[in-house]
């Protein structure tokens, strides 16, 4: 697209673009987007409610702060967002509740910034592929006892891979994924990426499913991206993308993309928005390069 003439700034000049976020979730890519020369389209397809059972979480939440684990496995940054709201209900921030000799590990970058940003220091992210696998590639293995809060959907490749490492694992349900929207009374408090403010997207940025699989079907979307392996499954069911690239946030995501017989065009080498934004360049850019039509 640069070589159209278009200043390097502004790489996805004309490119319309549809994420796969809630609200709160997408205005700093939104904004990424947008700074890029791309018009931003949201769908949200997933969304957030608190666990169903929430005796055992704060059972295990209470054993955490009591330092009854070695480690803390936060593999998402939804955890994230539950346990700051569990400290909460304790009269206590991240810091003061986890204690400094439990170790935490994160997922991934994004997550571990989240983490540091409450105070918490963590001692383990994996530094290329950052995904279960990743996270299991470096585990530095032992027999010590490991708190792994995580969604109800979640594979059970990470648990199974720490306890054949020899960690003794209990794995509890931190929150339930279903179709966005939760239901008022169980949706789980997700503050705003946008650095505290309230701001959200304009309301002709929100698609419902049905216009954006009409915008799909017309050939009027550039690139979709596709932000956890369940938005994907359900991207599926928007199909055919009708020359859509599809862009996933990870490689968790690209591979049910890919199990699900969806072509991945580009996969974010971090989940952040830049690291998003340059993905749908690349992704774009392969397809000019092979002769197909700029946006």
């Amino acid at each position: 697209m640069q070589d159209k003439g278009l200043p390097p700034e502004r790489p996805l000049t004309g490119a319309r673009v549809l994420i796969t976020r809630s609200p709160e979730r997408s205005l700093a890519l939104v904004d990424a987007l947008q700074e890029a020369g791309a018009s931003a389209f949201l769908l949200p397809l997933i969304d957030f409610e608190r666990a169903p059972d929430q005796h055992s979480l704060d059972v295990a939440c209470d054993a955490l702060g009591a330092g009854a684990f070695d480690w803390l496995v936060v593999s998402s940054a939804t955890t994230v967002h539950v346990l700051t709201a569990k400290a909460a209900e304790r009269g206590l921030s991240p810091a003061q509740w986890i204690p400094p000799a439990t170790r935490i590990a994160a997922v991934g970058a994004a997550t571990r910034r989240l983490l540091e940003d409450r105070g918490l220091k963590v001692a383990l992210t994996p530094e290329d592929e950052q995904s279960a696998a990743g996270l299991l590639a470096v585990w530095p293995g032992g027999d010590g006892k490991v708190l792994l809060p995580q969604a109800d959907i979640a594979s059970p490749r990470l648990a199974g891979g720490l306890s054949a490492a020899g960690s003794n694992v209990t794995a509890v349900t931190a929150y339930r994924t279903v179709d966005y929207p939760a239901a008022a009374e169980r949706r789980l408090a997700i503050p705003a990426d946008s650095g505290g403010t309230d701001r959200q997207p304009p309301s002709y940025a929100l698609l419902t499913p049905e216009i954006a699989a009409a915008e799909l079907a017309a050939g009027r979307l550039d690139a979709v991206i596709a932000a956890s392996p369940s938005a994907a499954r359900r991207i599926h069911e928007l199909s055919p993308l009708r020359g859509c690239r599809l862009v996933a946030i990870g490689r968790s995501t690209a591979d049910q993309a890919a199990a699900l017989g969806l072509p991945v065009a580009a996969v974010a080498a971090e989940p952040s928005p830049a690291g998003l934004v340059a993905a749908v360049v690349a992704a774009l850019r392969t397809t000019e390069d092979a002769g197909g039509e700029p946006p």
